[in-house]
């Protein structure tokens, strides 16, 4: 059975995502993946603050975010957000072109093109 949390709950941890999220002097990265995490296909540096918060929702700001040169060749499919220090902090975000975690131009990638986000969210679960 899935657990459930109350509002005020799932804001506190949203923020406190948002928090860790933030909390170096360097920018926070999104690094986009193929399947598997098997290669980092792009990484894109975050404004700071990075992401807005509505109840139990983050909302990325300061899109379109584009990799002007992508790191390798294939397809997006996986991403993960690491604080200005090199921590993961939010892993396993869906990657796609609409409906997904991580919006993005093209799930096809290749390497030196460049890669743009033009939408993210991350939503608490329920």
């Amino acid at each position: 059975m899935a657990v459930n949390y109350d509002a005020t709950t799932k804001t506190a941890r949203m923020q406190a995502t948002l928090d860790r999220i933030d909390n170096h002097a360097s920018p926070a990265v999104l690094r986009i993946y193929s399947a598997a995490f098997a290669a980092i296909l792009a990484e894109i540096a975050l404004p700071d603050p990075s992401f807005s918060l509505s109840g139990a929702v983050l909302t990325m700001l300061g899109v379109p975010l584009s990799d002007t040169s992508a790191n390798n060749t294939g397809t997006a499919a996986l991403a993960r957000i690491q604080d200005g220090g090199g921590t993961t902090i939010v892993d396993n975000l869906s990657v796609g072109t609409s409906s997904t975690d991580i919006v993005l131009n093209s799930t096809t990638v290749t390497t030196g093109q460049t890669v743009t986000i033009t939408g993210g969210t991350i939503t608490h679960a329920a």
